[in-house]
């Protein structure tokens, strides 16, 4: 209802100066003296003393269903409209590759209540903001996989970042195979930019593509990569190992992130180097990557209008009616 009327437009508001007609028609009605019926004088009372009725007392208010008929006759002349807004928008389109670690080093306790949790809501955050871009997922550990390919239904990609877990890849860090599936992703794009935001917390030790390979074939394609390095400074809690049970025993260790890496590849593919080392500079870095990668949108806004003045019309008839009804059969008056 309240969405009805904020898209209600009125194609002659001038007659709403007739409603000023309506509170000296209450007067006249009520408080003037001129309308009151006629009475029988009787010489007794006290047989009639305590009886009443519903006509009783809704008699006095039955020129309120003329009155209320009035006003909306003088609402139906004003011509509401029903305004319907249509958006055509033109988005020069960003297509964007996530690629995020799942080796066991993302479990580290550094981050509330770990790496890999902080990481995931921050980045289904950042997409729920790209509402015109593509975008799509890739996962790596000891090896890479495409999660989610480029898509503008980012329900989609927010269902599988929540769905990512440790151990649904053989362990380690292969930061070149990650690269290098996100760039294998993009190559055929024809969106005006692409980007690869790689979010890691290690050395890389696993896969067959060396990292600055893959950087090198990311700025052949003219893919821009920007690079986050996650965890804190020194030491962290961090899985050490595994019982037989598959659960990770944990241990403060070394943090050890190859910074030099990300920032080179950054560099090579014109992209720009992160270090986060808890959730709120993470979320600082999404968003500077979400100014820094701005889609450029035209909205074109087209406005049509729907008579409503029907509604009105045909709801002062009614009362009108009912009105007229009841003043000719149950509160008639006899002169």
């Amino acid at each position: 209802m309240i969405g009805y009327l904020s898209n209600l437009h009125f194609a002659a508001p001038w007659w709403f100066i007739g409603l000023l007609i309506l509170p000296w028609m209450i007067w006249w009605q009520f408080y003037s003296g001129k309308t009151k019926p006629s009475y029988i004088i009787i010489s007794d009372l006290r047989g009639l003393e305590g009886i009443t009725s519903w006509k009783e007392r809704f008699f006095p208010y039955l020129p309120l269903l003329k009155i209320f008929a009035i006003a909306l006759f003088i609402i139906a002349m004003a011509r509401p409209q029903l305004s319907l807004t249509e958006e055509k928008v033109k988005a020069e389109g960003i297509d964007i590759m996530l690629v995020m670690d799942l080796s066991s080093s993302m479990l580290s306790k550094d981050f509330d209540p770990d790496r890999l949790e902080v990481s995931k809501m921050v980045a289904k955050e950042f997409v729920e903001k790209r509402v015109h871009d593509r975008i799509g997922l890739v996962v790596f550990s000891g090896e890479a996989f495409t999660q989610c390919p480029l898509t503008t239904d980012h329900n989609i990609v927010t269902d599988f970042l929540s769905g990512l877990q440790v151990g649904m890849l053989q362990d380690g860090t292969a930061i070149g195979m990650g690269l290098a599936t996100a760039v294998n992703r993009l190559k055929d794009s024809e969106a005006k930019s692409k980007i690869i935001i790689l979010l890691t917390d290690g050395v890389n030790n696993a896969g067959y593509i060396n990292p600055n390979t893959a950087a090198e074939i990311a700025k052949e394609y003219n893919v821009k990569v920007y690079t986050i390095a996650v965890g804190t400074m020194g030491q962290a809690l961090s899985p050490v190992n595994r019982r037989s049970d598959g659960q990770y025993m944990f241990a403060m260790a070394t943090v050890e992130i190859d910074t030099e890496l990300l920032q080179q590849i950054s560099q090579m593919t014109d992209g720009k180097y992160f270090r986060a080392i808890d959730r709120e500079s993470l979320e600082n870095i999404y968003s500077e990557i979400d100014r820094l990668e701005k889609t450029e949108i035209e909205v074109n806004v087209y406005k049509r209008y729907k008579d409503e003045f029907r509604k009105f019309l045909y709801a002062g008839l009614f009362l009108l009616l009912i009105w007229w009804l009841l003043s000719q059969t149950i509160f008639r008056i006899l002169n």
